[in-house]
């Protein structure tokens, strides 16, 4: 009897939403079959913002129960698991596995009294030239220092704390811990030094892994929960939801940008080594690790939370597709808003907060969300002008992939804003990466076997081929490439 063919499970979970979803290969490309969405986002929970992890951690246990009864009614057998979520934030457990509480969102308010705490000990300029990690008052160095103890605790980064609780095995996976303030982004080890200065004891985060490799098998008692083989493997891949992600993006050129759109918009260039110049610390961009090594270098910039919040406080009665398409029956040259503002990361009350910020009178929900994606077009086009010019790296078209690709008016006020071509798509990015790097270890059909060198241009590739992708020209053509 000849084996079932292979099929792959990507848990990706985002800051508003979670999908257990079944990857398939084939020698065409990958395809993608959602088995399983569930809702999240931050509660208060002992007075203050936290994520239920407990009840995430059933949601996937579901979702993998779907999938594995998917699977079986197609005759397909899943082999491996992927888990990608949000960065920064993690759970402390015991050394008995145990979980302190449920872990802090980057949303609580907690570290806004340690950030210069941390820099009297070691000076922001230090930070960033050992870490590349652009400044944000969430970052995981600064919520440490928040801690009230870090006794007999191990911190998992998210998608490591639910890998631990499906096999048991505690690894911190490469591009994840690279936005922890602690990672040192010239070697891809973390800081011996850093660690000394702010107190932290080196076992704290668990030994690295990088995307690719095999965290462990399911334990027995997921096996019989899910009703998955006991051998199905969990693998690392880019656990950063933005690695895995930017893996994706079907680029067939080298000069290419990216913005990975989302809750938060992720705009920049991969570069084979990191930027840790004081130009790059000054204007706040990050050195990332993605994928086979790469640096995402970007900037976490304001994204579609505003618009997101908006709805929630206007209700069903203002629908997404009309308020959208008033907003683009508006002329150009409105107000704007900094929507890289600190003001923006709490929730409440978003469309007084973007009126105020405006300055100027927005007398219609239409006026408020042409305002936010005018805004964020600008933030866009000034933050790939400034990578263009601090990597030295021209940028001949920007491909805008996750949710915010669906947003036809966002995407042409970018290629507006720009003056490049805009390549709107795959929408489900993050989970083509994360099913592309399970079955490139895996040795699918169309990922390239381990061991025969296939890259990221081959994974890209692989995307291109069946990735739906909506192209947008700009109002104005810029005379050369962003430089």
């Amino acid at each position: 009897m000849s084996p079932k063919p292979a099929v792959y499970a990507a848990i990706d979970i985002g800051a508003s939403s979670g999908r257990v979803i079944l990857g398939r290969m084939s020698a065409e490309g990958p395809s993608l079959e959602v088995v399983h969405r569930f809702p999240n986002g931050v509660q208060e929970i002992d007075g203050a913002l936290r994520w239920d992890i407990d009840a995430l951690f059933e949601e996937v246990l579901h979702g993998l129960t779907l999938a594995r009864k998917q699977a079986d009614a197609n005759g397909e057998r899943v082999v491996s698991i992927g888990v990608d979520t949000w960065a920064v934030d993690y759970g402390l457990v015991h050394d008995d596995g145990a979980l302190a509480s449920q872990p802090h969102s980057y949303r609580d308010s907690r570290t806004a009294g340690v950030v210069d705490q941390v820099h009297g000990v070691v000076p922001f300029e230090r930070l960033y030239a050992t870490t590349g990690l652009q400044f944000l008052p969430f970052n995981t160095v600064y919520q440490l220092a928040a801690e009230p103890s870090l006794e007999n605790v191990q911190a998992l980064l998210i998608p490591d704390l639910l890998g631990f609780w499906l096999t048991g095995e505690r690894r911190t996976e490469i591009t994840n811990a690279s936005t922890t303030g602690v990672l040192d982004a010239s070697t891809g080890n973390f800081s011996g030094e850093l660690f000394e200065a702010l107190d932290i004891d080196r076992k704290l985060f668990p030994t690295l892994i990088e995307p690719g490799e095999t965290l462990g098998a399911l334990l027995p008692s997921i096996a019989e929960r899910t009703g998955l083989d006991p051998e199905t493997s969990v693998v690392a891949v880019g656990s950063h939801d933005t690695a895995s992600a930017v893996a994706a993006v079907p680029a067939g050129v080298a000069n290419f940008a990216y913005i990975s759109s989302g809750t938060w918009s992720l705009v920049g260039v991969e570069l084979p080594e990191p930027i840790l110049t004081p130009a790059s610390r000054a204007a706040n961009f990050t050195n990332e690790r993605g994928v086979d090594g790469t640096i995402r270098y970007l900037r976490n910039c304001g994204g579609l939370w505003l618009l997101q919040e908006c709805l929630r406080v206007w209700g069903p009665s203002v629908t997404l597709e009309r308020v959208l398409a008033e907003a683009a029956a508006l002329p150009a040259g409105g107000p704007r808003i900094d929507a890289d503002s600190d003001d923006f990361i709490a929730p409440d009350n978003m469309p007084d907060r973007v009126r105020a910020a405006a300055g100027e009178a927005l007398d219609s929900e239409a006026a408020v969300v042409r305002c936010i994606l005018d805004s964020l077009a600008e933030v866009y086009a000034r933050t790939l002008a400034q990578a263009a010019e601090l990597s030295g790296r021209p940028i001949n078209v920007v491909h805008i992939v996750g949710g915010g690709s669906q947003n036809r008016l966002l995407c042409q006020l970018t290629a507006d804003a720009t003056g490049l071509p805009v390549v709107a798509g795959p929408v489900e990015a993050t989970a083509l990466g994360n099913v592309l790097v399970q079955a490139r270890s895996d040795g699918a059909p169309g990922a390239g076997a381990p061991g025969t060198g296939a890259t990221l241009a081959d994974l890209r590739a692989a995307v291109r081929s069946t990735a739906q992708t909506q192209n947008y020209e700009p109002a104005r053509q810029t005379e050369t490439a962003l430089t």
